[in-house]
């Protein structure tokens, strides 16, 4: 602590990083007001994004226990060859891993192609259902550093106009256009960053869900393979 103290001591004594005796509150209005109308815009993307960030984690964290106790059930009857039950369950579940057992299951007396049709129309369905919202996610990632840099160019547009009418250049002139340049910026980084982060996360979730699916389904072809060997 008392290194962290005597950085900050020294910190002190260079111009312009003297201590703001401004309260949080009053920084952050200090700061929204310092960055100009863009930080509408910016905030909005934010808003936005956690929405959809709350609302993905809360649906891919409840499919993904629902679909981890279903695959585990199906898994089990299907080794035991009791194929209704298995159809049974996955009805029940009702997950988009259900959905996709229940689609090959239903045509198990239809031969082993006709699931894996079945399947594979299904899990499209499915998959484009798990990836809800996250194309807004992404989008919203890319758009608020481009919001960011629109900022910057029109900071340093009114900094140069500062310019311009006073004839000269004064660092108090174009302070005002600088700051709506650096923070514009920062914050269309600073949204984008965790945005980009959650978004790639839920990807991997739903890759897992997605591989997971697929070994309990191929598990289930190879059984109903077998029972339909046995037939012949």
């Amino acid at each position: 602590m008392s290194g962290l103290g005597s950085i900050r001591a020294v910190l002190l004594q260079i111009p312009g990083l003297e201590a703001p005796e401004l309260t949080f509150s009053e920084q952050v209005v200090e700061f929204w007001e310092g960055g100009g109308f863009m930080m509408y815009p910016l905030v909005a993307a934010l808003i936005v994004g956690l929405a959809i960030i709350v609302w993905k984690l809360f649906t891919l964290t409840s499919t993904a226990s629902r679909t981890k106790s279903l695959l585990r059930d199906v898994d089990a009857l299907l080794a035991d060859h009791r194929t209704d039950e298995a159809l049974a369950r996955a009805r029940e579940s009702r997950t988009p891993a259900g959905r996709i057992l229940v689609a090959g299951l239903e045509r198990k007396n239809e031969g082993t192609d006709r699931v894996m049709k079945a399947i594979e129309n299904v899990g499209l369905i499915e998959m484009a259902g798990l990836e809800r919202g996250l194309v807004w996610l992404a989008t919203l990632s890319n758009v608020a550093p481009l919001l960011g840099f629109l900022g910057t160019v029109i900071g340093m547009i009114q900094a140069f106009q500062a310019i311009e009418l006073a004839g000269e250049v004064d660092a108090t002139l174009v302070a005002g256009g600088i700051k709506v340049a650096l923070i514009t910026t920062a914050t269309g980084l600073g949204i984008a960053i965790p945005l980009n982060i959650f978004h790639n996360y839920f990807i991997t979730r739903i890759d897992r869900l997605v591989l997971d699916t697929e070994e309990s389904a191929q598990k289930m072809i190879d059984t109903l393979h077998e029972l339909e060997t046995r037939t012949i």
